[in-house]
């Protein structure tokens, strides 16, 4: 059955740590720039709807150590809102950011819903407390917040924790494993963990499969991709703000994507990272689109 295609813009940055040379990360521009290169025309979605996001700062919150907790906090409940009221129950909702603090919003509004999977695509676990946090970016947090892991502040807004169970999560393409401390944090939770040596391992096709099999067998109400562009190895798309040489190609990702794409459960994706100010010419941007368009129209197939 084909799906209407709902865009929902969320241009927050305030969950990364600018670099000393950057007035603030690039990332809020990713929806302009996905426009430009004809993202939006070429999906023809039904509906786009943007939540304009606060200005950038580097306030640290002492509370729960995690940079701007109070914006991020309000926003997550603007996106909750924004997402209950718009979504349509068959339809097929992507997501821009922004970076990966999104993801707390958006699980919010997965918790209104029901009880959701999440295939969470990222070249980093982002699943630490903040004591391990060198930055104390909620963006390399986000997959810890939405499981319960953290300050209450971040953690159970509005009651809702956990947003997201972490035994109904599949953690894909790790590339950073040299740091015994960062990789135990995930292997010492109920995520079902593939670091990019393992995903390679066990087919990126299979686990996919294993994963909707999972969705399948707990009678989950749905379930929701997560995609930091970052898992694509660096010669694919070195415009994101924590580069790892090592990543999947896009013939994996389509490996990946497709089947979950074509499932009905599937209630979307979030795309974050993306940072136009590291791809001027949109040289990486150009192929970027062409590929995930090709993979969004190839689910109606």
């Amino acid at each position: 059955m084909k799906r209407n295609i709902n865009i929902f813009e969320f241009p927050l940055n305030l969950g990364l740590t600018k670099k000393e040379y950057e007035t603030e990360p690039g990332v809020r521009k990713l929806p302009e720039w996905l426009r430009k290169f004809g993202f939006h025309s070429r999906i023809n979605p039904a509906n786009v709807f943007r939540l304009k996001a606060p200005e950038y700062s580097m306030d640290f919150d002492e509370e729960s150590k995690v940079r701007n907790a109070v914006q991020i906090i309000e926003y997550a409940k603007q996106q909750a809102d924004c997402i209950l009221r718009n979504y349509e129950k068959n339809s097929f909702n992507i997501i821009l950011g922004g970076d990966c603090s999104i993801l707390i919003g958006n699980a919010m509004a997965l918790k209104k819903v029901g009880n959701f999977g999440l295939f969470y695509l990222d070249g980093h676990t982002d699943f630490i407390p903040p004591e391990l946090s060198e930055t104390g970016g909620a963006a390399g947090m986000d997959l810890a917040i939405i499981t319960g892991t953290g300050h209450e502040k971040l953690t159970d807004i509005d009651g809702l924790k956990p947003y997201l169970s972490e035994e109904n999560i599949f953690c894909c393409g790790n590339a950073e494993i040299d740091d015994e401390q960062y990789v135990d944090q995930i292997t010492n939770s109920e995520i079902h963990y593939f670091d990019l040596y393992r995903l390679r391992q066990n087919g990126f096709g299979k686990t996919a499969e294993d994963f909707l099999k999972m969705v399948n067998d707990k009678g989950l109400d749905g379930f929701f991709i997560h995609f930091d562009v970052d898992i694509l190895k660096d010669e694919f798309m070195p415009a994101v703000d924590s580069r790892m040489e090592d990543g999947i190609s896009y013939e994996d990702l389509r490996e990946m994507l497709e089947p979950l794409f074509a499932n009905p459960l599937c209630f979307g994706i979030e795309i974050t990272i993306l940072d136009p100010d590291y791809d001027k010419n949109g040289i990486y941007t150009r192929p970027f689109v062409d590929n995930l368009i090709q993979i969004i129209k190839n689910k109606e197939e």
